[in-house]
This record gives structure tokens, C-alpha cells and sequence, in this order.
């Protein structure tokens, strides 16, 4: 495995500042976090209350064990969000359970399907809040107001060639939220949890 470079400062004193129980360093993350989590939340459960709740746990998470994040791992952002995913899938795969026991109705491999597409979802908003701006800007232009790359170059005030490899890039990197392991998911992101 290739050695990982050293964590950003910003994440190696978070964990510190947490382990030492500074309130304040909670309320930092939060506000740096909340909309991330909540997203991702409400992306794979597909109900705000439940996405409050998943929230709600992911911070008392952080701040209960503080130690269970690794900055040698990878960044705290990417940390959070497998986290967020692993707590998200794990109350939808109950809740569905309930339900498909409930009605009697759906099987087991009905709820993989859904928890599969849900997860797929999430790792896409994940990875498109997590690209840089230019390449976000561009497929913003192309899927939500249906620019092409040269209406996009336009818009962006740049080239053809580098509308044409900002929207390639952006594809490439969205196309990895299919993939299990993908280079732009969160470390434990792939996995079904």
C-alpha cells in the first residue's frame, strides 16, 4: 500500500482538540460538516427526520470517540462522510427490514437493491461536493442548464479544449460512484456497510 501523504494541520489539531473534549472544536466541525452529513443523510435515507437523526448521531459519534478517526488515514472530511454513510445504510437496512416484515411483502434482495442505489447516490453527491469548483461549475453548466462545452466555455470564460477537459474530468470522477472502491469515494465508502 502506498505510504499516504501527512494529513492537513486543520484535521490532525481537530482530532486533538476533540480528544481533549473542547466543546468549541465540536461546534467548529459541525458548522464545517453539518450540510455534508445531513446531505448525505437525507441522499440515502430519502426522509429529512431521519437525516436529522443520522446527524445527530454522527456528531455525538465524533465527540464520543474522538480516537476512532485516524489522521494518517485520510482526511476528516472523508472520515465523516463514511461515517455518515455507514450509519445512514445501516438505519435504512432496519427500517426497511421492519417494513418488508411488517407487509410481508419484498425480499431481502429487493432491500440490497435499494440500499445499492441509495449508496450510489450518496458516493455521487459526495463526490461532486468534493470537486474542485471549475470542474463543478462545468457540469453544473451541462446538466442543469443543458449547456454543451461550447456554451459552457462561454459562460466560463475560458477555452473549448478547456471546457472539453473540465466536463471529461467531472464525467470521469462522477463515473467512480458506481465503483466499490472508488478513487473518489470516502476510505469505507464502497463497502455496504
Amino acid at each position: 500500500m502506498a505510504k499516504k501523504d501527512a494529513p492537513p494541520r486543520w484535521d490532525r489539531k481537530m482530532q486533538q482538540r476533540l480528544a481533549r473534549g473542547e466543546a468549541a472544536a465540536l461546534g467548529e466541525l459541525y458548522d464545517r460538516f453539518a450540510s455534508l452529513v445531513h446531505g448525505l443523510a437525507h441522499r440515502v435515507l430519502g426522509d429529512e427526520r431521519a437525516a436529522d437523526g443520522i446527524t445527530r448521531d454522527v456528531f455525538v459519534h465524533v465527540w464520543q470517540h474522538p480516537e476512532s478517526y485516524d489522521p494518517q488515514q485520510g482526511p476528516l472530511r472523508s472520515w465523516v462522510a463514511g461515517l455518515t454513510h455507514r450509519l445512514a445504510v445501516q438505519r435504512l437496512r432496519a427500517t426497511e427490514t421492519a417494513a418488508l416484515t411488517r407487509a410481508g411483502e419484498g425480499s431481502a434482495d429487493e432491500l440490497e437493491r435499494k440500499v445499492r442505489r441509495a449508496s450510489v447516490a450518496a458516493r455521487a453527491d459526495y463526490i461532486v461536493q468534493s470537486m474542485p469548483t471549475p470542474l463543478r461549475a462545468a457540469l453544473e453548466l451541462a446538466y442543469f442548464q443543458r449547456r454543451d462545452y461550447r456554451q459552457a466555455a462561454a459562460d466560463l470564460s475560458i477555452t473549448e479544449d478547456e471546457a472539453r477537459r473540465r466536463l471529461r474530468l467531472g464525467l470521469q470522477l462522477l463515473s467512480t460512484a458506481h465503483d466499490t472502491g472508488a478513487p473518489g469515494a470516502p476510505p469505507g465508502y464502497g463497502g455496504m456497510a
